[in-house]
């Protein structure tokens, strides 16, 4: 079992890793060795989530949820293919942990009124000095 957050966990087999060769440099290690893993997880065949949990992730990953109800996170930063291995699990992890975070509510707050009347008197100076632009310098 994965530990995502209290309460939560999804089971190892609900995973799959395949392996494939990294692009990029590296000279004939890349060329000859299967280093990049891509993970994918099932997200809407888990039976370890609820219902509005699974809405939760597919709202909050967006494109990362494809057409197929699966989350894809690919890792190629690493030389060897275990290493890779745990860093796509610790980003799925971070990934989910984060989209079942409760959202935090905003809280409305107005603008100071110094700010409001430094902002207003920027306008006003502004304004002069485009009109002082143009000849028509006089207030008015």
């Amino acid at each position: 079992m994965i530990e995502i957050a209290p309460g939560v966990a999804i089971g190892d087999d609900e995973i799959r890793f395949s392996a494939s060769r990294s692009g990029g440099p590296g000279g004939q290690h890349v060329n000859k060795v299967a280093t990049r893993v891509a993970l994918r997880f099932d997200l809407e065949g888990s039976p370890s989530l609820t219902p509005e949990q699974k809405a939760r992730i597919r709202k909050r990953l967006g494109a990362r949820v494809a057409s197929d109800g699966t989350v894809r996170v690919v890792s190629r930063r690493h030389r060897s293919q275990h290493a890779n291995r745990v860093a796509a699990l610790g980003r799925l992890i971070e990934l989910l942990r984060e989209a079942l975070r409760p959202e935090i509510p905003r809280r409305p707050t107005a603008v100071p009124a110094p700010e409001r009347e430094r902002r207003l008197e920027a306008k006003r100076k502004r304004a002069l000095r485009k009109r002082e632009r143009s000849g028509g310098g006089e207030e008015g």
